[in-house]
């Protein structure tokens, strides 16, 4: 009669066995880690926009939007791009239109690295 109701509960019991919660655990903190070693570019990215609104409200000339670009990545931090690397135009209207590509190469573990290509289009 034990036996019978033993057997019956082990059909019941559901849930990770000690095997697939390692395996989970692990799979979690793998994504963590790429997540740790992702997220500064994706905020030197963001500060690169913001930096570049600023110098389109603030400049009048492409050297003088190219110098304000480059004061505000000196105290922003920002080492990926450079005043000379944006691309400046200038529309019919007046206003400017400012374009920037660039990658940025992160090293995960060993010789496996991520390769993230940002680009970004702002106009005043």
């Amino acid at each position: 009669m034990i036996e019978k109701s033993m057997i019956k509960a082990r059909n019941l019991q559901s849930g990770l066995t000690l095997l697939s919660a390692i395996v989970v655990m692990a799979f979690l903190a793998g994504c963590a880690m790429v997540v740790i070693k992702v997220m500064p570019s994706f905020v030197e990215n963001r500060g690169i926009d913001a930096d570049i609104q600023h110098s389109l409200a603030e400049g009048h000339s492409e050297s003088e939007i190219r110098i304000l670009f480059d004061k505000g990545a000196e105290t922003g931090y920002i080492d990926t791009i450079n005043g000379k690397d944006l691309e400046i135009e200038k529309t019919s209207d007046g206003h400017f239109t400012v374009s920037y590509s660039y990658t940025k190469k992160i090293g995960l573990y060993g010789p496996v690295s991520l390769l993230i290509d940002y680009t970004g289009k702002l106009a005043q």
